[in-house]
């Protein structure tokens, strides 16, 4: 039978990966520990290593101008359809 697959917390991978680069441990006493394969606590390290530079950097991370681009864009849209919508009103009351 083949289990569910679990959900992990960000914050439970984040310790994970602190407790892997520590390195008191050994990757498979980790994972044992966890109730995880030791192939995903090496995983979780890796993203922790490799994110840790631009924690420290100021101004919007890449996916935040990406978020405000596309929101930019959807509010620009819902005003021309609130523009199109009382066009639409106005056109619809000459009606009887």
């Amino acid at each position: 039978m083949i289990g569910k697959r679990r959900i992990h917390t960000a914050a439970f991978k984040a310790k994970v990966a602190v407790e892997a680069i520590k390195g008191e441990q050994t990757l498979n006493q980790i994972a044992k520990a966890c109730e995880v394969h030791p192939v995903q606590v090496a995983q979780w390290r890796k993203v922790l290593m490799e994110g840790a530079p631009t924690l420290f950097e100021r101004g919007p991370k890449p996916g935040e101008r990406d978020n405000q681009v596309r929101e930019d864009e959807l509010l620009r849209e819902v005003g021309r359809l609130q523009v199109e919508v009382s066009f639409l009103k106005k056109k619809l009351e000459k009606f009887p």
